[in-house]
Formats: structure tokens, sequence, C-alpha cells
């Protein structure tokens, strides 16, 4: 343990995980990957289901972020494929609508829970 984060409570440490750039056209769903492993989720399942390509899908720390999904029905699809394998809104992934303008940059890293 670096000497700095002796005294650091865990939530507070710094880490090294790289935030990822959420694209402004388009949404992207943020899934905590402990969920998306709990789930048993699959990510060649996922790739053909929604024909990503592999900067469609993308891991970072604690955060797996599926998009961006361009299809009309895409997110929903994927909300309702989320919740019905037990998976909760919110508390284990989130929709980004990919509603904002092209000026604004939104960036989304994930802090290390424990499993639920």
């Amino acid at each position: 343990m670096h000497p700095a984060q002796v005294d650091t409570p865990a939530e507070r440490r710094q880490t090294s995980i790289m935030p990822l750039l959420l694209p402004f056209d388009a949404p992207t769903m943020l899934i905590r990957k402990a969920s998306f492993e709990r789930a048993g989720l699959v990510r060649s399942a996922i790739d053909e289901r929604f024909a990503l390509t592999p900067d469609e899908f993308r891991v970072e720390g604690d955060i797996v972020a599926i998009g961006p999904l361009h299809a009309d029905d895409a997110i929903v699809s994927l909300t309702e494929h989320l919740e019905s394998l037990g998976l909760v809104y919110f508390d284990d992934f989130v929709e980004m609508s990919g509603n904002w303008p092209a000026w604004l940059r939104v960036w989304a890293s994930g802090r290390p829970t424990a499993a639920r």
C-alpha cells in the first residue's frame, strides 16, 4: 500500500482506473461489473444480439459500458433483458441517454464496491 493511503478511507483512495468517454449522440448502458458477472452475462452473446463492434463494449475497472447503441429499440431491449435476469435499474445498471451537446464531454468511472 502506498504510504499516503494508510490513513485514507478506502472509498477516497486514488486508483489508476481510466474513466470512459460516453458518446453524445446515442445511448450507452453502464453496468456494474460485479452485477454483469453475477447475472451470468456473456460478452459474445451481447455482441451478437446488438451487432457490437469492439469499441462498443468496453470494460474499465468496475464498469461495463455497452454502446453507443444506435438501433431505435436497442436500449429498451437491453434494459428488459437485464431486468429479466434480476438486475435492478440504478442499483446494477443505468442508461446514459447520449442526449447532450457535442461540445460537452461526459466521462464515467466506477467506484470499487463489494459484491452484493
